[in-house]
């Protein structure tokens, strides 16, 4: 006989749970009113008896009433109701009080170092932290079904952003920010009209940006080319302006000139407006938004020029910088920028070839920014070049009611990552058990993001009228449902996946890089793109699969699966697993061998996709960075660097981070020790996450960064 537990799961009967239940209850009661061993047994053997295939845990403990009922003693049979009824409290326990007075205390290390974004220390990180820790309780307890919550603690899965589940609020966007500057919008129930200059373009830009970050909790991506036409207003603005005050007394050439000169001190200014203004709001969810700039200039674009100048603009500001409370430049976490390559850009004589080599040397000295091939993309997408949402993935194409592709105004529902390498772990190598046990664990992933998709089924535009009322992503009537935008691929909802890497190991002893490992990996990846249409087929919701889902939950996963499976060789011996289809950072590979191989499995990702290389530190030799960047137009779709050179943002100091005496972080320079205002290089594997602090009691573990 087998037993249905409560999350879905089915287990073999065992008789000895009921005799150690019942064992309890009657230890609970006086001696006089309990029941021997003998009755306690007899119990027992008739639930077993029972003829029937399979009973719900349920049903079983309502037969064991029934039991003690016929036997006749009424404080035991109390008793066992009080203990079933304690066992479903101690289930749907309140598990926030010790993590909130943790957090207030400065207690929670796990919390105040899992986002190098937010400081726990800060009343108004606190207050959405605080929120967090309550909405992540009730969606494991109340909202989720137990199946999918048993999951998610297992690290069979993990469901995304639970701390923001209770809200009916989605993952990432695309603001139509064109609708918006063009149509007008509101905030705050103030009519903003479309703006007559760049800089009051500027400004209203990020004030969206603030509100729409404020009502989501995934990143928002907003493509700057739509300031072209603002800048040419204030061109006209000033030309309009100065021929009123100058008439013809002086040369049409000295007229330009000083339109010129307006129009770049507008730039300027307007540009520093988004860094500054990005970098110092707050959100209600504790920092900065989230947000990224789409770099693209596009021949067709009839403000083009006025683009190229707004790119070489933003460009030049995050080459300098920002400054820190030390006076010293920086490289703020937000913006992101992403910037495309194409044939007029692509350093083969391209007419914007000066502003792919500005991006190279600001991708040498910042990081930034990202870089995406038109070419690839356009292989990719049915022809189409747009922008990642700022969690990296990406929309599948939709056309509208008269054929005409569209991604700005599009959404993602949310997101639920699947552990593949925990199923290599629990079959321990079978292939026969491996691919039902699969299909199995994608059932339950299924499951987990139609609780999300559910969760925003019947929400009307009136819960954030900034993205349903006012332009973002529609322009609903008040008390409308979205429900039409849930449907037909018009918002996306996605299946992310950790480890491939470590799967194709344990199932095939070889690399995905390998020829022996490679039709396994390609296999895999094969089946979860037909488990996404096949959902999508069967319930018209734009279901996709999305590569690199989250580099801390790589960090996750392995360490469930080290508690739980021991120490694996070359999977949780290393303390993390690899983010989705990426090669292990140990294999010896070079950067061009890197993008090639992983340019193949982008193409399987749709949902989403991102390759990373570690490379030295870049500033004396922008030629080799610049022939990089020639190869990522040519091979791979979206790719980003990593630059191996540690770096203090407090004094500005770049050479190599010590560690001190008390094995903490320190820099030599100013001596600053905290880690969430360095930068330091892991030397000893050539890991090329972020930097993991592991939790632990003593001073030693505290200090060191994972994998050093």
């Amino acid at each position: 006989m087998k037993v249905i537990k409560r999350d879905g799961t089915t287990v073999d009967f065992d008789r000895s749970k009921i005799i150690v239940a019942v064992q309890k209850a009657n230890a609970c009661v006086p001696q006089s009113e309990r029941i021997t061993q003998a009755e306690i047994e007899s119990i027992a053997d008739t639930v077993a008896a029972v003829d029937r295939p399979r009973l719900l845990v349920e049903d079983i403990q309502d037969m064991v009433e029934q039991q003690l009922v016929r036997i006749g003693t009424y404080p035991l049979t109390k008793a066992y109701i009080i203990y079933r009824y304690q066992r479903s409290l101690a289930r749907k326990r309140n598990t926030t009080d010790d993590d909130i007075l943790c957090l207030l205390k400065g207690t929670n290390k796990e919390m105040a170092e899992e986002n190098s974004n937010k400081d726990t220390s800060v009343a108004s990180t606190q207050r959405d932290y605080i929120a967090g820790i309550v909405s992540r309780d009730l969606t494991r307890r109340l909202l989720l079904p137990d199946e999918v919550s048993k999951a998610h603690d297992e690290g069979l899965l993990h469901f995304h952003d639970a701390d923001y589940f209770v809200q009916p609020i989605f993952n990432c966007c695309l603001i139509n920010i064109g609708d918006m500057l063009d149509n007008g919008t509101m905030m705050n129930g103030k009519l903003i009209e479309s703006p007559k200059s760049f800089q009051v373009a500027c400004t209203v830009t990020t004030q969206i940006i603030a509100c729409v970050a404020s009502n989501q909790y995934g990143g928002q991506s907003v493509d700057v080319s739509h300031l072209g036409k603002y800048l040419r207003r204030s061109r006209d603005k000033f030309r309009k302006k100065i021929l009123s005050t100058v008439g013809d007394q002086v040369s049409s050439e000295l007229v330009e000139n000083l339109v010129e000169e307006r129009v770049r001190t507008e730039l300027s200014n307007g540009v520093q407006t988004i860094q500054y203004q990005i970098n110092t709001l707050m959100t209600t969810n504790g920092q900065s938004p989230f947000v990224t700039l789409f770099l693209y200039v596009r021949d067709d674009d009839p403000y083009v020029e006025e683009n190229a100048m707004i790119v070489e603009e933003i460009l030049r500001q995050r080459l300098v910088g920002i400054k820190n409370e030390s006076g010293v430049y920086v490289t703020p976490a937000f913006p992101k920028l992403v910037y495309v390559l194409d044939e007029n850009n692509n350093l083969t004589g391209g007419k914007y070839d000066y502003l792919t080599r500005l991006a190279v040397r600001c991708s040498a000295k910042r990081m930034y920014p990202d870089y995406i091939s038109a070419k690839k993309m356009r292989e990719n997408y049915e022809g189409n070049v747009f922008s990642p949402m700022g969690c990296r993935s990406f929309l599948a194409p939709w056309k509208d009611e008269n054929g005409n592709y569209k991604f700005e105004g599009r959404f993602n529902q949310g997101v639920v990552s699947i552990n593949l390498p925990q199923i290599g772990l629990a079959v321990r190598g079978n292939m026969d058990k491996f691919w039902p046990e699969f299909d199995r664990r994608l059932g339950i992933c299924y499951r987990a993001l139609m609780a999300r998709h559910n969760a925003l089924k019947g929400v009307t535009s009136d819960v954030s009228p900034i993205h349903w009322q006012y332009g973002c992503l529609a322009r609903l009537e008040k008390g409308e449902k979205i429900d039409k935008l849930l449907y037909g691929g018009y918002s996306s909802i996605s299946l992310g996946y950790i480890g491939l890497y470590e799967l194709t190991y344990l199932m095939t002893g070889h690399s995905h890089t390998s020829p022996e490992g490679k039709p396994f990996a390609l296999a895999v990846m094969k089946h979860l793109n037909e488990a996404v249409a096949r959902w999508k087929a069967e319930t018209n919701i734009g279901f996709a699969l999305y590569g690199t889902p989250a580099e801390s939950l790589c960090y996750r996963f392995a360490r469930i699966d080290k508690k739980r499976f021991g120490t694996v060789k070359n999977v949780t011996d290393k303390g993390y697993y690899t983010n989705s289809y990426h090669v292990d950072v140990r294999e010896h590979i070079d950067v061009f061998s890197k993008f090639q191989f992983e340019a193949e499995f982008q193409a399987m990702s749709k949902g989403g996709c991102i390759s990373y290389v570690e490379i030295p530190n870049m500033r004396n030799n922008l030629t080799a960075l610049a022939d990089i960047v020639k190869f990522i137009y040519d091979n791979i779709q979206y790719a980003e660097f990593n630059t191996k050179s540690d770096y203090c943002q407090v004094c500005g100091y770049d050479g190599e981070i010590i560690i001190n005496k008390d094995l903490e972080w320190e820099c030599p320079c100013c001596g600053n020790r905290d880690h969430h205002k360095m930068n330091v290089v892991r030397r000893t594997c050539g890991y090329l996450g972020e930097n993991f602090w592991n939790v632990g009691k003593t001073k030693e573990i505290n200090a060191r960064v994972l994998h050093l």
